[in-house]
């Protein structure tokens, strides 16, 4: 369960960033992934919209339903601190480097590297056939 003064820190959170319970739709809805028979019975994932800015969340990371809804609520607060300060958070930069890493080269982009490799190898080999003399 949680804390009174973490359920008070969270209130006056959301205070401070103008969010309001009256703001918000909250709907419970069954979680996916692992848990099978548990997971496919209960709704403890929370679904949260913040009406007046349009950010959506879905929380479904614990077994309890009211542990998922603080984690969602908090979850918004950062998500609106992130969009009114118009930084990108870190989590929202790793994210944005691993699709990046992950993305498929163009046609180009291989064949220009795989020319690199071919020169590289070239030069290497260039090094190694040479034969030092003692002088």
């Amino acid at each position: 369960m949680l804390s009174k003064q973490k359920n008070d820190q969270l209130a006056l959170r959301m205070a401070r960033l103008g969010l309001r319970e009256r703001d918000l739709e909250e709907h419970f809805i069954r979680g996916s992934g692992p848990g099978g028979q548990k997971i496919n019975k209960t709704s403890s994932t929370v679904w949260l919209r913040h009406q007046p800015s349009g950010i959506e969340v879905k929380c479904g990371r614990e077994r309890s339903q009211a542990l998922n809804r603080y984690l969602a609520r908090r979850e918004l607060c950062d998500r609106l601190e992130e969009k009114r300060s118009g930084a990108r958070s870190a989590r929202r930069q790793a994210i944005e480097k691993i699709r990046r890493q992950k993305r498929r080269r163009s046609r180009r982009q291989k064949e220009r590297m795989l020319a690199d490799k071919k020169h590289r190898s070239v030069i290497k080999q260039g090094r190694s056939s040479r034969v030092l003399v003692d002088g």
